[in-house]
């Protein structure tokens, strides 16, 4: 019998050889992994762990942390082939970050809060939003959706936090202050040793929650990251490297 192939239409994703894995390596499999995962760091014992924004469905990431681990997030995404839209009320923050990306292409685009145009993401051109608007983010023009993920940074709660924390498929906290951390304990579920631990964390490491999943994760720059953004750290200083 023959069998015939639909032809394919649009553009070819990246190719990637076959994956395989031992049975008692299975727990390696931890935050949502999707076809072009973007790699946040290492556990514990050394393994990488990934984040798949590339997604067929609404996508909503929260991170209450620096603006350090966000960029090195969006440059990330931006290699996996996805357009990175910043909507953010500090450009300047942004600026040197949006230039060097991409060799020459426009990967990275920055736009004022509330001016994120429509993006037109679909499965060969996907879009990562990264939400840089301050305390107190009001709502977006631009949601998640398909092939569309959101990834809206916070420094630290706010009035807005526990319903960015309910709403959000995936949190990421990093340092954060006692009473801070007993809130988002509370709203997520934490145990008390990982509440107690939020407010001891290195810069560069970050608690992932995903439903009842919990892990730890060191976010370590290459040296291209590094030329761009320096060391890793929770806070901004008032040097830039």
């Amino acid at each position: 019998m023959t069998k015939h192939i639909a032809p394919r239409r649009g553009l070819l994703g990246p190719r990637h050889a076959g994956h395989t894995l031992a049975a008692d390596h299975l727990g390696a499999l931890s935050l949502p992994v999707g076809d072009d995962g973007v790699i946040i760091g290492d556990d514990a014992e050394g393994r990488p762990q990934m984040i798949g924004f590339h997604r067929p469905a609404p996508y909503d990431v929260l991170l209450i942390g620096g603006l350090w681990t966000a960029q090195v997030l969006a440059l990330r995404a931006a290699a996996t082939g996805a357009r990175v839209a910043v909507e953010t009320g500090r450009t300047q923050a942004w600026t040197t970050l949006a230039q060097s990306a991409g060799a020459g292409l426009e990967c990275i685009s920055l736009h004022d809060v509330g001016r994120v145009p429509p993006t037109g993401a679909t499965v060969s051109s996907p879009v990562l939003v990264v939400r840089d608007c301050g305390m107190r983010p009001p709502r977006g023009r631009v949601v998640s959706s398909p092939w569309q993920s959101v990834l809206t940074l916070l420094p630290y709660l706010s009035p807005v936090a526990p319903r960015l924390l309910r709403a959000s498929t995936l949190v990421g906290v990093q340092r954060v202050s006692p009473a801070e951390a007993e809130q988002i304990g509370r709203i997520l579920g934490l145990a008390r040793a990982e509440s107690e631990a939020l407010p001891t964390l290195a810069d560069g490491v970050t608690l992932w929650v995903a439903g009842r999943e919990r892990h730890w994760v060191m976010t370590s720059a290459t040296d291209v990251e590094a030329g761009l953004l320096g060391a890793a750290r929770r806070m901004e200083s008032t040097t830039r490297p």
